[in-house]
């Protein structure tokens, strides 16, 4: 038996399963599909023409527009059927043929999705993917599956990212790039194959972090990639050289870390 709040508005062409959860305020537009498992929260809106399916959770206030398809079952050649969750955080707007699958049980059995992130047309999330808040996924980004990203990450259009890979909070990769390996938090990531540039500086600077500490990120930066040894190793050594500087923390303990992936490195890939 399906929920639906009194105040949520569905139109007649639109198809509501039974057993469908649906908030207040929820608007459902014609010819789209809402899944029986599926529960749209408070204030939710679906333009027209999309698919909501799976066992799927979509938070408060987001928006989806045409022909996006949200919660289908993952594109994973071990997907067996398995019961598998898509959960969305609030005010996520997701635009024109986005696709977002379901987790699997080999995976840990969720895709996840933080709050107040933006899905330009085309993008894709695949099983077992793990986003924090305030992300942006440019026009036709791949997240392959089992990627993890980190909250304010922007993602430029066509890059396409590898299974298992890891990308750190504000970190900024450039459009078209294959991302093949790990990226440190504020990296800037550019090339196919990606090599790491340098620092997201312009990305610190709009989160308010202040030049003082931006330079001793920097300063970390050069001590453990330019330093002789290898990168894990030199992250390692200088730890407690940076234990008054939360953010350079931050890149030291994403690199010494347990990983599937390898670290992106400003020289990797390089002739």
């Amino acid at each position: 038996m399906s929920s639906i709040a009194s105040s949520a508005r569905i139109h007649p062409l639109a198809v509501v399963e039974d057993g469908a959860v649906i908030g207040e305020n929820v608007v459902v537009g014609p010819f789209s599909r809402v899944g029986s498992r599926v529960v749209l929260k408070d204030g939710v809106h679906i333009i027209s023409n999309a698919v909501v399916d799976g066992f799927t959770e979509v938070g408060a206030d987001c928006r989806i527009h045409p022909m996006a398809v949200i919660g289908g079952v993952s594109q994973s050649l071990h997907e067996a059927g398995e019961d598998s969750k898509l959960v969305i955080g609030a005010r996520c707007t997701i635009r024109e043929g986005v696709t977002m699958n379901s987790g699997t049980v080999g995976g840990g059995g969720i895709t996840s999705v933080g709050d107040d992130c933006l899905f330009l047309a085309n993008s894709h999330v695949a099983h077992d993917c793990r986003l924090g808040n305030n992300i942006i996924l440019s026009n036709n980004v791949m997240l392959a599956g089992h990627v993890i990203v980190g909250d304010r990450a922007i993602l430029s259009g066509g890059c396409a990212v590898h299974q298992f890979t890891r990308i750190g909070r504000q970190a900024f990769i450039g459009g078209l790039s294959a991302v093949n390996y790990d990226v440190i938090p504020y990296g800037m990531l550019n090339g196919n194959p990606g090599i790491l540039g340098g620092l997201n500086v312009v990305g610190m600077t709009r989160a308010g972090i202040e030049r003082a500490v931006i330079h001793k990120v920097r300063r970390a930066y050069k001590d453990i990639f330019e330093a002789e040894g290898s990168v894990r190793s030199n992250a390692a050594a200088l730890r407690n050289d940076y234990l008054d500087c939360p953010e350079a923390l931050e890149v030291v303990d994403f690199i010494c870390a347990e990983s599937d992936r390898a670290i992106s490195s400003p020289y990797r890939g390089k002739a």
